[in-house]
């Protein structure tokens, strides 16, 4: 075998096996380890290390029994050495590379019969936790609010356990306490309270070492309570505090803050002094009155106050200030009346008495037998059987021993003029719908309160009250009753709200139109007391619309129109959806649009297809509606395309269809577009003489394309233009040509009875003059002279008529006679001349 380079010859048992031993070893990076290799030194052996995540085996020290040799990778892996009189390895300052896993093959009894050994030792290189740094997410939270705090490291082999720990200073002692335990490195605080205040830090362990982290403060902020209010010298009455005129009063102020409050004093809602204590040298009468202390939190800037009152007297009788003051109220659940009178100060106290009548608007006193109450503040029950009047004054009398005259106060009850008015209103971002009851004036206020569906009544409050409902809670249709009641009044009075969901309303249920058009849906809103919000469309998809070039909306707050543009019958069809809601509940309702398509057009047949012209190059249509009556079509297509004809052949009707197919061209048909539907007839032009073509019609409507006529190929005229005309002209001359010889042949026999019609036609005739009409010769210069008159064209196939005409000697020169060449006519078109000889008989 070849190890390391050098070749050594091994002889192994095949009945021998290889032996493997596993075995873990911890380290501390920057400490000495020692991996052991077998018990015994063996006769050979190869140190190699494998890194975690990797399958690469490479050497790291080897001993074939020539001296131990250490690689080049032994560097990266700590300072090792191999100990004397063993196959051990000791590693010193341990490095993190140095983590994973080293494989010792150990060979024995290398003469005699070897024996191999895989040692594998794990070795794990664990790193110590680092000093750990403490953080918060807020140093001074606010009372009540979240915050967390992290424990950070730098470095540290897990698992790493986390201990926090909080410091509180009482006096001169600190208490430290386990704050929490946690595996990992943050930790919530989800309601911070001021007992969370003070020093924290935490302590980082694992299975090397543990640290601990500087101190943090935690500072929260509170505050400030209701201010406490402390009197020197104490002295309580049944009014509050009191003192005796020309002592020194101290008032001091504590709240819990923090920071710390800052305190501003109120004299009578007056302030007077800023800071906790205050204090008043040589009190006097006139500085009797209510003491505020109004706490305040700079930070927070939040506030607290408390009020007491003072009371100062004189060493000697005394009246009090001012005048009695009284009032009424409601007593025993609003069914009757209590009547309160106070003086407040003097010394002694002063008498208050009710003046034993009852002074009413209107009336004369009248005596209602009340007992007199000699103390400071007295109050009066009245019978429920004197509550009559619906407008009564009330008197209340004081005496003090230092006055010399008793002053007065009176007091009025009376029923409030209107009625209890309700309403409804909902918060502006739709979360209450808030019921308002109230039934101002009177006196005192009557009670008022709100019942509801189901028995729900709300507590009764004086003036007003309001019934609060989560958006959408309310009951629909049932009503809600608000109760208000008086002192003066035995019925108690009553309004109500009836609260409904919106109710949609529509012109169609089932709206039908044919397709291409523009239909409009309508969605309107019957009238109710509480306002809906904006009335939504939902197309046949469950899609809210909006306006597009689809769909058009027109709405107002109490209605909403959609417009479906050039509606479509497979894209438009369907359920429409109209919604909207208010605080009470949401209603919607269904709009059906049914798309029609337009009716087939009824069959359209060709009944003419012809030429017009021997030119070939326009056709005349004609064509029929089978039910001219059902209508239904706007216009028709007239379409025709051109077929190419086999050489040497033209097609004629009687071909085949497959004959007829295999001539047309790749099949284009061009369309003309007839718009109006009353037309039944139409020209065609600028045809190609040489291309015979094929024609069909097809009626259409709005959108629906009807079926197509068959095809028809123009058809000759059924007789030529040309022969007709030629044979016409022929028998006009016939008949012209002897209507003339019957008249020539009655004026030559009665040339003396009419020598003026004689000489008009025939002139003067000398004695060479003759009439040459039986030679053929004549012909030729008839041409020219007029002789001849031919009917028809030259050029037409057919019998031509010559006219014989008598000269004359204003139109026939001397050189007339003469015969003239004329050019031959076309081979197969000579003219046929007919010469008619007349001869003249005496009878």
């Amino acid at each position: 075998m070849t190890l390391m380079g050098v070749h050594w010859v091994l002889n192994v048992s095949p009945y021998s096996e290889v032996v493997y031993r596993d075995s873990s070893v911890y380290g501390v990076v920057g400490k000495a380890v020692i991996l052991e290799c077998g018990p015994t030194l063996p006769d050979m052996y190869l140190w190699s290390f494998t890194k975690p995540g990797t399958d690469g085996i490479k050497a790291v020290v080897y001993d074939l029994g020539k001296g131990q040799k250490i690689q080049k990778l032994a560097k990266t892996l700590g300072q090792i050495t191999v100990i004397s009189k063993s196959a051990a390895l000791s590693i010193e300052k341990l490095p993190r590379a140095a983590h994973g896993l080293f494989t010792c093959q150990a060979f024995y009894d290398i003469v005699g019969e070897p024996k191999v050994y895989y040692y594998y030792v794990h070795l794990t290189v664990r790193v110590p936790v680092s000093k750990p740094y403490l953080l918060m997410s807020d140093a001074s939270p606010v009372e009540g609010s979240t915050m967390w705090m992290r424990c950070n490291l730098d470095n540290g082999t897990g698992p790493i356990q986390y201990v926090w720990q909080h410091e509180i200073r009482k006096g001169n002692i600190s208490i430290i306490t386990d704050f929490a335990k946690s595996n990992t490195s943050a930790i919530n605080v989800t309601e911070v309270n001021r007992n969370h205040t003070g020093w924290y830090r935490c302590v980082a362990s694992n299975p090397v070492n543990s640290e601990r982290s500087n101190r943090l403060w935690l500072d929260t902020i509170f505050g400030p309570d209701i201010p406490q209010i402390d009197v020197t010298p104490y002295s309580v009455t049944e009014r509050g505090y009191s003192a005796l005129e020309r002592e020194t009063v101290s008032l001091l102020c504590q709240a819990q803050s923090n920071p710390i409050s800052q305190y501003v004093w109120y004299y009578n809602n007056s302030m007077v002094y800023s800071g906790p204590q205050f204090t008043i040298t040589k009190i006097l009468r006139m500085h009797t009155g209510e003491y505020a202390c109004l706490a305040q939190n700079s930070y927070l800037n939040t506030r607290s106050k408390k009020t007491i009152s003072l009371t100062v007297y004189y060493g000697k009788e005394y009246p009090p200030g001012g005048s009695p003051s009284c009032s009424v109220e409601p007593a025993l659940n609003h069914t009757t009346l209590r009547l309160l009178c106070s003086w407040p100060g003097g010394f002694p106290s002063p008498s208050l008495h009710w003046s034993g009548h009852l002074k009413r608007a209107g009336q004369a006193e009248a005596d209602t037998g009340q007992q007199t109450n000699p103390l400071t503040n007295t109050a009066i029950l009245l019978p429920s059987e004197s509550l009559k009047s619906n407008n009564s004054l009330f008197s209340c009398i004081g005496s003090h021993v230092a006055l010399k005259q008793s002053s007065e106060c009176i007091t009025r009850s009376y029923v409030p003029p209107a009625e209890p008015e309700c309403l409804a209103y909902v918060t502006n971002n739709k979360e209450y719908l808030m019921l308002s009851c109230s039934w101002d004036g009177g006196a005192p206020k009557a009670l008022v309160w709100w019942e509801g569906p189901g028995g729900y009544v709300k507590g009764g409050e004086e003036n007003s009250n309001i019934l609060i409902l989560r958006y959408g809670t309310a009951r629909s249709g049932k009503p809600y009753t608000c109760h208000a009641k008086h002192p003066l009044l035995a019925q108690t009075k009553t309004c109500r709200l009836t609260l409904e969901a919106p109710v949609l309303l529509t012109q169609r249920r089932v709206v039908s139109v044919y397709e291409g058009s523009d239909v409009q849906l309508t969605c309107n809103l019957r009238a109710n007391y509480l306002p809906a919000t904006e009335i939504a469309w939902f197309n046949n998809q469950g899609v809210g619309v909006r306006d597009t070039f689809k769909y058009s909306l027109l709405r107002t707050s109490a209605w909403a129109n959609l417009t479906v543009r050039d509606t479509d019958e497979t894209q438009d069809s369907g359920e429409y959806r109209c919604s909207t809601s208010n605080a009470v509940g949401g209603t919607e309702i269904n709009v059906t649009l049914v798309i029609k398509r337009h009716p087939m057009p009824p069959n359209v047949t060709l009944v003419k297809v012809m030429y017009n012209s021997r030119h070939r190059n326009e056709v005349e249509l004609e064509w029929q509606v089978e039910n001219e009556e059902g209508g239904g079509w706007t216009g028709f297509i007239l379409q025709h395309r051109w077929m190419s004809e086999r050489p040497g052949r033209r097609g004629s009707n009687n071909d085949s269809k497959e004959e007829t197919e295999e001539r047309i061209s790749p099949i284009v048909w061009y369309r003309n577009i007839i718009e109006d539907p009353e037309v039944r007839s139409h020209t065609v032009g600028r045809l190609t003489p040489t291309v015979t073509y094929q024609f069909r019609i097809t009626p259409v409507n709005h959108r629906t394309v009807g079926h197509p006529s068959a095809a028809k190929t123009p058809a000759e005229s059924r007789y030529n233009v040309y022969p007709a005309v030629i044979g016409a002209a022929i028998g006009g001359m016939l008949i012209a040509a002897i209507i003339t010889a019957l008249l020539l042949v009655y004026i030559i026999r009665n040339r003396n009875n009419n020598p003026r019609l004689h000489d008009m036609l025939f002139g003067l005739q000398h004695s060479q003059s003759r009439e040459n009409i039986n030679f053929p010769e004549d012909e030729v210069v008839g041409r020219s002279e007029g002789g001849i008159e031919e009917i028809g064209e030259s050029s037409s196939p057919g019998p031509t008529m010559a006219l014989p005409r008598a000269a004359s000697p204003l139109t026939t020169s001397p050189l007339s006679a003469t015969p003239t060449i004329s050019q031959a006519p076309p081979p197969g078109e000579e003219p046929v001349s007919v010469t008619i000889t007349v001869k003249a008989t005496g009878s």
